[in-house]
């Protein structure tokens, strides 16, 4: 099978060009955080591949009490209107993987598949992290550049993470400025899903709709010899 394609959405302009290139899922989210019900709604009506939307309501990596009560709110909003899952995650005082308030949101979603956010990137200790999510409930991709920099200064440690560990393979969702030369690396250490964002994006301004041939581009790349090559030798 080819490996998956995730294409970051913000609004439903960028669907048409997402869904044409061979996205075979899409990520939603509105600058970083939850989405109206509004946009959920009509991204979820374009979209006929599978969407997850992001489930986070300020620009930190944690919650309150009440702050869970919302998002299991909206989650279930985003369930009823059609999406295939969620994006969340968090962390503690400490920048360690909340289980507990992550696991409560799980469980309040049973069923559900979800993503853990590029909150993970900020843990201080990213081996320990990564040991603590493969246990979490409903967990099938966890989305990591290996840095809050970027790939462009995590891949190489996140790489190792991957070849090391067939876990972190199996869940890793790659993201954060992925490069087409990353690609075929990251399929031989065992990496099946990839998500791209700007890389989609004419100039690779977050303000422009993504482009169907720029997704295709993508599309081609994972479906071409050298991730099958790395592929038969993982």
């Amino acid at each position: 099978m080819s490996p998956l394609l995730e294409v970051a959405v913000h609004r439903v302009e960028d669907v048409v060009g997402a869904v044409e290139g061979g996205a075979d899922r899409l990520a939603l989210d509105v600058d970083g955080r939850s989405p109206d019900v509004s946009v959920a709604a009509a991204v979820l009506r374009a979209s006929p591949v599978p969407v997850r939307v992001l489930l986070r309501l300020d620009d930190t990596f944690s919650t309150t009490g009440a702050g869970l009560v919302r998002l299991v709110g909206l989650a279930g909003e985003y369930l009823t209107l059609g999406a295939e899952g969620m994006v969340f995650g968090f962390l503690d005082a400490d920048l360690e993987v909340d289980v507990e308030t992550t696991t409560a949101l799980a469980d309040s979603l049973p069923g559900v598949p979800w993503t853990f956010h590029r909150a993970v990137d900020a843990t201080l200790d990213l081996g320990r992290s990564w040991r603590r999510l493969v246990r979490l409930p409903g967990l099938t991709a966890v989305a990591s550049a290996g840095s809050p920099q970027g790939l462009a200064h995590g891949y190489d440690g996140l790489l190792a993470l991957a070849t090391r560990d067939p876990d972190v393979a199996r869940l890793l969702l790659p993201t954060g400025g992925l490069s087409a030369e990353q690609v075929p690396w990251l399929a031989r250490a065992g990496v099946t899903q990839f998500r791209v964002g700007d890389q989609v994006r004419p100039g690779g301004s977050p303000r422009a709709y993504v482009e169907a041939g720029l997704v295709r581009s993508w599309r081609l790349l994972l479906d071409g010899p050298a991730v099958a090559r790395a592929d038969r030798t993982s």
